[in-house]
């Protein structure tokens, strides 16, 4: 019988899309693969008020909810690297010794992405997902807390597998703590994270739809042919203090000024220092205020919460970026 205790997800990177390899990364965080094949039964005048067995599978597809767990410096560039752009060995920062991971969306030409291999059961049975792309992903946090991340993918089909056994010991990950991070605003003309907002952060969730999608195509093959770029969706919520600097972005959002928003977490320093002294998770976001809700409280205290759409402007040539430093040499 499965022991829950034991259930595990593990990831490969693939060297090419749809071809499936042997996973070298275990996940630190929960989620189990669900077998999405379509099965029909089509409807018929036969004579039998039960009906007869009869069905078809015109198409399988799979699919993995990461749930919500803390981000980490560690485990955040596997799911950008499969759902905004295919970087999955750092860049060593000069003079020191952090590796830069930066994933930049795409305005006029169509990143490409990692595609990975993902194992996922228990002590009973694996099975595998491969071609694994992230349709869609959250960063999120509060005061006081771990930012949260969550996640999720869509692969070709679901096969029975047996774990990697290579792969026994998860990596060390440090977790992204909400309380560490800095929100900047400036203006389209300013420069990004001069100006930073103090006493005001409360919360913030990052919600993306990557515009990954699958594309089928009579290919021979009942799983889809390959994943396609269309428009990613990026939207950052920010719950304000019912301050000066709330009432000065919803006065932004009036008159339809386009800003600038930084949001940069701080980890533990970097066994050497270069341009980054420590584990950096950076989000930097152009583009406008969409909404603004109706001020509410939180503990008898006034708070307010704007919706942020990035979006390409051409005055700081900026649309969104995510970068993260850890000394994670590759995935």
């Amino acid at each position: 019988m499965g022991i829950k205790a034991l259930r595990k997800i593990q990831l490969g990177a693939e060297t090419t899309a749809g071809t499936a390899v042997e996973a070298d990364t275990i996940w630190r965080g929960v989620g189990m693969i669900k077998d999405n094949r379509e099965t029909v039964f089509p409807e018929e005048d036969i004579g039998y008020l039960s009906g007869k067995a009869r069905a078809y599978v015109p198409k399988y597809e799979a699919e993995l909810p990461m749930d919500a767990v803390p981000a980490t410096f560690e485990g955040l560039p596997v799911i950008l690297s499969a759902g905004v752009k295919n970087v999955i060995t750092g860049v060593t920062d000069t003079g020191g010794s952090g590796k830069v991971y930066t994933y930049t969306f795409p305005t006029t030409t169509a990143n490409t992405i990692t595609t990975w291999t993902i194992e996922g059961g228990d002590d009973q049975q694996a099975e595998e997902m491969e071609y694994a792309f992230v349709e869609s992903f959250e960063l999120s946090g509060n005061g006081g807390e771990a930012l949260q991340m969550s996640a999720n993918w869509r692969g070709r089909q679901v096969s029975k597998c047996s774990f990697t056994g290579s792969v026994t010991t998860p990596a060390t990950v440090e977790e992204v703590l909400f309380g560490k991070g800095k929100l900047y605003i400036d203006a389209a003309s300013g420069t990004m994270g001069t100006t930073q907002v103090t006493q005001t952060l409360l919360g913030a969730s990052l919600q993306v739809n990557t515009g990954w999608i699958a594309k089928y195509a009579a290919d021979g093959n009942l799983y889809f042919s390959w994943a396609q770029s269309t428009k990613p969706e990026v939207l950052l919520n920010v719950t304000f203090e019912h301050n000066a600097s709330a009432v000065t972005e919803k006065d932004a959002w009036i008159a339809k000024t386009p800003r600038q928003i930084r949001l940069q977490f701080d980890g533990t320093a970097l066994t050497t220092a270069g341009t980054f002294t420590y584990k950096t998770l950076r989000i930097d976001l152009a583009g406008l205020w969409e909404s603004f809700d109706s001020i509410s409280d939180m503990n008898g205290n006034d708070i307010v919460t704007g919706t942020f759409r990035a979006g390409y402007d051409a005055t700081c040539g900026k649309f969104a970026e995510i970068k993260v430093v850890n000394e994670t040499t590759s995935y």
